[in-house]
C-alpha cells in the first residue's frame, strides 16, 4: 500500500512541477510510512524517500516505517535533513501549508539556500480522498466498535446522570470494545442544550421528558469512526417528535441516494429539502457530513457550498440535524463508504426514535 500511495505522490509532483516534497502533518506522514510517533518528517524526491525522527522513536520507527529510508537524530529534524543534504539538486520544493508554522517556513530559508520552497494544499489529502480495501476494513471495525459502545450504554442512560457521565462511560467502553481511544471529545447535549450542535458535555442532570445527543466515534489503528444517536428519556413534547421524525426522514433520503459521482452539494439538498418540507429548514445549520479516515473531518466536505464529486471508494458521514433555541435538538448520524451503485452502511445502531 505504502508503494502505490508514493507512487501517486511522485506523479502528483511531476504535474505541480515539484522537485521534492515535505511531509510534516502527522496524519499525512502515518498515511505514507505507517509512523504513528508524534515526531516525524517524511522527504519525498522523484529518487529517494527519507523518513527522519528522534532517538526516543529508534525502536518504533523499524517497527512501523516501509518504504522509507530511516535516519534517527539528537539535532532538529529539519536541521538533519539539511546536513545529510537531502533536498541536494532540487531547486521547487513542495510544503503544507496547514502543516508548516511560519517559523518553520523562516527556518527553512535559512537552512536550504537556492531552494524555492512552494506551499501546497491536499497533495496527500487527494490521493487519501480513496481507501483501499485495508482502510476501508479498519474503518468498518472502527464503526462496529462504535456500534457495540451504543448498544452498551442505553440500558444505562437513565435521569438524574449528568452528561459527564455519560461521556465517561463511552471512554470507558470504547476501551473495553477494543478501541485505542476516543475519536474526539465526545459530545453529550441534553434538554435544551441539544440545539448546540457541539456541546461539550457538562454536570448538567438528564431529565425526563427530553431528548439526549449523543456524538462520539472509535478510534482502531488511527482510524475513525463517527456516530450520533438521539435518544429520548420517557415522552417527549410532540415539536421535538416531529423535528426526530424530520431528521430521521432526511438521513434515510440521503443515504439512499448517496453514491460516486453525484455532487456532494446534491447530497446535501436531498437532506435539506427534507427538513425544508417540515417548516424546519432555519434549524439546520451545519454541513450533511465528511469525510472520514484518519482524520475525523476530512475530504470530501458535504456541503451545499462544496465543489466536489464524490468518488467511490470514499468514507463519509450523512448526519443531518435540527436545533431548535431554547428547545432542544436532533441529529442522526452514520458512516457509509460510497460506490458507483450506491453506498454501504458501516454503523447499524437503531435509528428509530428510542426511549431510555
Amino acid at each position: 500500500m505504502t508503494t502505490s500511495r508514493i507512487r501517486q505522490l511522485r506523479q502528483r509532483l511531476r504535474v505541480d512541477g515539484l522537485n521534492a516534497f515535505l511531509v510534516t502533518v502527522p496524519e499525512n506522514v502515518r498515511y505514507l510510512t505507517g509512523f504513528t510517533g508524534s515526531n516525524g518528517l517524511a522527504i519525498l524526491t522523484q529518487t529517494s524517500a527519507a523518513f527522519l525522527t528522534d532517538s526516543r522513536y529508534v525502536l518504533q520507527s523499524a517497527k512501523e516505517v516501509r518504504g522509507f529510508r530511516r535516519l534517527i537524530t539528537a539535532r532538529g529534524l529539519l536541521e538533519e535533513a539539511a546536513q545529510k543534504r537531502l533536498l541536494k539538486g532540487s531547486r521547487t520544493v513542495g510544503f503544507e501549508s496547514h502543516g508548516v508554522t511560519y517559523a518553520q517556513y523562516r527556518r527553512l530559508r535559512v537552512l536550504f539556500p537556492g531552494v524555492s520552497f512552494r506551499p501546497t494544499a491536499d497533495l496527500v489529502e487527494e490521493i487519501a480522498l480513496v481507501k483501499d480495501r485495508q482502510e476501508i476494513a479498519l474503518l468498518t471495525r472502527a464503526a462496529a466498535i462504535a456500534d457495540a459502545v451504543f448498544g452498551d450504554l442505553l440500558p444505562s442512560i437513565t435521569a438524574g446522570m449528568t452528561e459527564l457521565d455519560v461521556a465517561a462511560e463511552i471512554s470507558w467502553l470504547n476501551r473495553k470494545h477494543g478501541a485505542e481511544r476516543d475519536a474526539f471529545d465526545t459530545i453529550v447535549a441534553s434538554g435544551p442544550r441539544g440545539a448546540l450542535p457541539h456541546a461539550r458535555p457538562t454536570s448538567r442532570k438528564i431529565r425526563n421528558g427530553e431528548f439526549v445527543t449523543i456524538d462520539f466515534g472509535s478510534t482502531l489503528q488511527g482510524y475513525n469512526s463517527d456516530l450520533t444517536r438521539t435518544v429520548a428519556l420517557g415522552r417527549v413534547p410532540p415539536r421535538l417528535r416531529t423535528a426526530y421524525r424530520a431528521v430521521q426522514e432526511a438521513q434515510q433520503a440521503a443515504v439512499q441516494a448517496a453514491r460516486a459521482g453525484m455532487r456532494a452539494s446534491d447530497l446535501d439538498a436531498v437532506a435539506r429539502r427534507c427538513i425544508a418540507s417540515y417548516k424546519l429548514g432555519k434549524y439546520f445549520v451545519h454541513s450533511l457530513g465528511h469525510g472520514l479516515g484518519l482524520r475525523i473531518h476530512e475530504r470530501p466536505r458535504v456541503s451545499e457550498l462544496s465543489r466536489e464529486v464524490l468518488r467511490s471508494g470514499s468514507v463519509i458521514t450523512i448526519e443531518p440535524g435540527v436545533y431548535i433555541p431554547g428547545v432542544g435538538g436532533v441529529r442522526i448520524e452514520d458512516d457509509v463508504v460510497l460506490r458507483d451503485d450506491g453506498c454501504r452502511l458501516l454503523t447499524s445502531s437503531p435509528r428509530e426514535l428510542l426511549t431510555v
